[in-house]
């Protein structure tokens, strides 16, 4: 299939864009918190603002995690393996929440923006299918020449 490459490409792009975006969408939420000390059942300002600022940080990381296998992957031309792909679907899902998040938020427009990203991977994820492991160079084990078990 020709198109799962740039696919995934256009995919590790978006989702290395996207990562980006919530890095400063939680930068932002972290000075607004700090600068109006904003408490939510007691906790201090600046543990909601580092709190905010490290969920960032990390989902940011997480993305950038999952951008640079779907490259890989890409550039390769070949399927992710096992726990590259269960990353990767854990990326469709959060892409999916916070999609489906963002319609009541924000509105329609920004669940077509989530929802582009989320496409892309999944058919990254679909268009490599099952494809044969590589040969390991030992031989198949199975009946010898006259029959017998190996």
């Amino acid at each position: 299939m020709a198109a799962r490459r740039p696919a995934a490409l256009v995919a590790a792009v978006l989702l290395a864009l996207e990562a980006a975006g919530v890095l400063l969408l939680n930068w932002i939420l972290s000075i607004v918190v700090d600068r109006q000390q904003m408490s939510l059942a007691g906790l201090r300002p600046g543990a909601m603002s580092t709190g905010a600022w490290a969920g960032g940080a990390v989902l940011a990381l997480f993305l950038l995690c999952c951008a640079a296998l779907l490259a890989y992957g890409a550039l390769r031309d070949r399927a992710p393996g096992r726990l590259a792909r269960i990353a990767l679907i854990c990326c469709a899902v959060v892409q999916g929440v916070v999609g489906a998040l963002s319609v009541g938020l924000v509105g329609w427009p920004a669940f077509a923006a989530m929802a582009v990203p989320l496409a892309l991977l999944v058919f990254a994820l679909i268009a490599y299918g099952d494809q044969a492991p590589e040969p390991t160079g030992r031989p198949a084990e199975g009946p010898t020449r006259d029959g017998a078990p190996a």
